[in-house]
């Protein structure tokens, strides 16, 4: 080897050990902050930095709290703040079918938006979340089965109709309107959307009233609805990716210059 370029094969070596190093002797960053920045992240951030706080919260609570014994009922605060509605549709049941009965009406409306809105409108990003969302809550159904709730109240035109066996955790009730609404905000239908959240907040304080769900299965249903319709907006681009990488470029080009013409 010349020794040209065996020096600046060295010179290479040391300049990126140098580098390393330098990487390495760097003080953490927490060194560098001063008052105001700390300050300044409390100003700008103030909700991750309530999150920060409540974790300690939650944990001096979860370390704390008294166990539920194995022979007692679940402690659920929606159950609490329910009791009242629970003794009365208990004592008035045909107020308890009705409700039920409008609530299936609503959830077969909802489920026949999402068709419409895939075989008519040509907008399948609700219909996959669907069947995302009770695919994934039937596994997790037949994972862990919990005990019906205390003072259950059903109803045979609850859907689904019948007395029939059904998952307590996720809701799906809650996680259909969820995706439905968010069809319709993506539409710019939104005071349609607002209606069916408000609607679901009612269907929410109907099934604690009834001991249908827990909490824990409307706040879980809730969150899924967001995710499943996520993940199918995630398909959808995936496949429309996919869609236009299998296309020869000349076809991809004719398309792109259509688009061109028309935004112009």
């Amino acid at each position: 080897m010349a020794p040209s370029s065996y020096m600046n094969s060295e010179h290479v070596n040391a300049v990126s050990q140098s580098t390393v190093w330098a990487g390495m002797r760097r003080p953490p960053v927490f060194m560098e902050w001063r008052a105001r920045d700390v300050f300044g992240v409390v100003k700008r951030h103030p909700i991750p930095c309530f999150f920060f706080v409540a974790v300690f919260v939650f944990m001096h609570v979860e370390f704390s709290h008294r166990m539920i014994l194995s022979d007692s009922p679940p402690l659920d605060f929606g159950f609490l703040a329910t009791a009242p509605l629970n003794r009365m549709l208990a004592s008035h049941p045909n107020i308890n079918h009705l409700l039920a009965a409008i609530n299936t009406v609503f959830m077969a409306v909802l489920l026949l938006y999402i068709i419409c809105a895939w075989v008519i409108e040509g907008r399948p990003r609700a219909a996959i979340s669907t069947v995302f969302m009770f695919t994934c809550r039937g596994i997790l159904g037949c994972l862990t089965q919990l005990p019906v709730p205390q003072d259950f109240l059903a109803s045979e035109v609850d859907f689904p109709v019948g007395n029939t066996s059904f998952f307590l955790f996720f809701s799906g009730h809650v996680a259909t309107f969820v995706i439905a609404a968010q069809d319709m905000q993506r539409v710019k239908r939104p005071r349609l959307a607002f209606t069916f959240h408000v609607l679901n907040l009612f269907q929410i304080v109907r099934l604690l009233s009834t001991r249908g769900h827990y909490t824990i299965d409307m706040a879980a249903g809730f969150a899924a609805g967001f995710l499943f319709d996520y993940l199918a907006g995630n398909y959808e681009e995936y496949k429309k990716k996919q869609f236009f990488d299998d296309l020869p470029r000349t076809v991809v080009a004719n398309l792109n210059q259509g688009s061109t013409a028309k935004s112009t």
